[in-house]
Parts: structure tokens; sequence; C-alpha cells
């Protein structure tokens, strides 16, 4: 069972090696040089010490002189955000309706193998081979931007939020194994139920695309709770972003690579602040108005995860995923073992 296993995956699983291949090429030839551009850039020795915007402003800059980097960095993104989901539609969702279609799975069922070997033999192996392939995928593309992960994010001035953006959190650490578990056995569910490939293919798409907005977005921001802060802050008129209503932001520059939930300003009674119509502000200069807002003496309220809690995110990510794939396995299993099927 095991060898009939690896001759239906072998073209699948060349494609995939050759693709590996190619893209270890690539990264090792550019990725020392950025790994240059960072050790001199003296933002390893300043991180230590406190506001390095400057030196990163400056790094990344020496980074995008050369378009390639820039290039190479989304589309690596790109590669890792969408290799999950080609594993679910190529992988996954043909895995047992190509055999229900053909009516190959009455061959093996009437020899000596039974359906839950048949069914557990396909999914170890070609499974194990979807999360080596994304794990092989993130590691080499961790490994090459690891210096623009440690500078803050990519770009600083987009307000990124460094590893933790959607982006780049789906596209490093341990995670991408997950997900190509999740999106694995996703598309074998979809197989089994729908027993159409085309289908199932696409119900593949629409749930691990709804399933990638909903987590960064509703599920992430929840798994630890957040850390607070409150700060006295000097305002800058050219620093401040202004909302609707009149409400005032502040960006938050020293806390490098946090993940900032909801950063307000507030007054000395503790009330959210709202930028009022002064002569200051209005028809006086700007030092006039930097003035102003200084003797107000405002604060800032910050609710946030620190950078340092990245790889637990990862951790109690890739587990929900990985979770989630092995039930879904297990009632693949299940349903053949158990389902009448013709």
């Amino acid at each position: 069972m095991i060898w009939l296993t690896w001759r239906q995956f072998r073209a699948q699983s060349i494609a995939a090696a050759a693709a590996l291949a190619v893209l270890a090429v690539i990264l090792g030839v550019t990725g020392p040089h950025l790994a240059h551009l960072y050790a001199t850039s003296g933002l390893a020795a300043c991180h230590a010490h406190g506001d390095c915007s400057t030196l990163t402003i400056n790094f990344l800059s020496r980074m995008k002189s050369d378009a390639i980097y820039p290039a190479l960095y989304f589309l690596d993104a790109a590669i890792l955000i969408v290799a999950p989901a080609i594993i679910g539609i190529f992988w996954g969702a043909p895995l047992v309706t190509r055999e229900l279609e053909a009516g190959t799975f009455r061959l093996a069922w009437n020899q000596s193998v039974t359906r839950t070997r048949w069914m557990a033999v396909k999914l170890g192996l070609t499974g194990l081979a979807a999360m080596v392939t994304a794990g092989l995928l993130s590691l080499m593309i961790t490994w090459w931007a690891s210096p623009i992960d440690r500078a803050g994010g990519f770009p600083v001035s987009l307000g990124q939020l460094g590893r933790f953006s959607p982006q780049v959190f789906a596209t490093s650490g341990i995670v991408p194994i997950g997900y190509a578990a999740f999106a694995f056995a996703l598309g074998v569910t979809a197989g089994v139920l729908i027993r159409r490939t085309v289908p199932a293919m696409a119900v593949t798409v629409a749930v691990f695309a709804a399933v990638q907005v909903i987590m960064p977005n509703w599920v992430r921001p929840h798994l630890i709770p957040p850390a607070h802060a409150t700060m006295a802050i000097t305002v800058n008129l050219n620093d401040i972003k202004m909302a609707s209503g009149g409400q005032m932001t502040v960006p938050v520059n020293n806390m490098p690579g946090a993940w900032i939930l909801s950063n307000q300003t507030i007054t000395t009674s503790g009330h959210l602040f709202i930028l009022p119509i002064t002569p200051a502000c209005q028809s006086g200069t700007q030092q006039a108005c930097d003035t102003w807002l200084a003797s107000q003496h405002l604060r800032r309220v910050i609710s946030y995860q620190p950078a340092s809690r990245y790889w637990a995110f990862q951790r109690y990510e890739t587990a929900i995923f990985l979770a989630l794939a092995l039930a879904l396995a297990g009632f693949c299993v299940w349903w053949i073992r158990y389902r009448r099927l013709s």
C-alpha cells in the first residue's frame, strides 16, 4: 500500500522537490549579502539600548537600493501564502476523488487492504510530504528574510506590524506547517464528501481563504491576553494622526516589533483626548501649537502584544491548525470506513 501510494504521488513529489531546489539556489545566492547589510547597519547593537528607527530606515533604504531584495521579499511571502492552498487543491482534493471517480478503490478493497489502512496510508504519506514541503519552504524563506524581520519588518513606512503583520506572520516560522496540514486535510475532506474533483477543489479554496481571513482578524488577537501600558508622551504636530471625530493618535516608535492592538491618547483626567479648535493650532505657528499640546500633559494608553511573544503565537496557531487537520483526517477515515460507496 505504501509503494502504491508513492507511485501515485511520485509526480507531485518530484515537482515539489524541483521547486524547492530552485528556490534554495536563489535564496542561497542572495541571502549572504542581505545578512551583510544587516550586520553592518548597527541594528544588532542598537536593539539592546533603545530607539533604532533611524538605523532601521537606513538599513531598509540600502536594501531597497537593489530592487531584487524587495521583489524577492514579496515573492517569497506570496509563495508561502499560496503554497498551502496549492497543496490542498492539488494534493488533498484529488487524493480520494480520483479513486472514487475512476472506481479503482474497489480493486484495493477487494484485496487484503482494509478501508482504514487504505485511507490511513494515503493520509499519512501525502500529509507528511505536505508538512515537510511547507516546513522546508518556511525554513529557507525565514532564514533569508531574518535580517528584515529583525529590523522590524518591511516596509516600516507603511506602518507594518513587523513579524506580527498578517502577511509576515503567515509566511514565517512554523505556522506554514500547520496551514499545509490543515489545507491538505480540508481538501481530502471536501473530496470525500463531494466526490467530484473540481468542485472539491473550489470548496477547498473558498474555505481555506475564509479561514485565512478569520484567523488574523478575529482569532489570533485573542490567543494571548494583551499587555497594557500607560505613558506620558511629548506630542509633535508632525507626528500625530487624526481620526474621525478629532481623535488624535501618536505612533508608537519605542516598541520595535510589537503588535499594537489599540493606541489612545488621554488627558490628565483620564478622558479620551479630542483635539479642540484652538487659536494656537488653527491660526498660530506650528511651534505655538506644539507648545500648547505640551501644556496639556497628555498620556498614551496602549494595548499590545510584545515582540517577545511572537514564538508563543506561532506555537499556539500551529497547534490549532494541526488539531483541525487531525480532526478532519479522523473524520475522513470514519467516513470511508462506515459509509457505503458505489
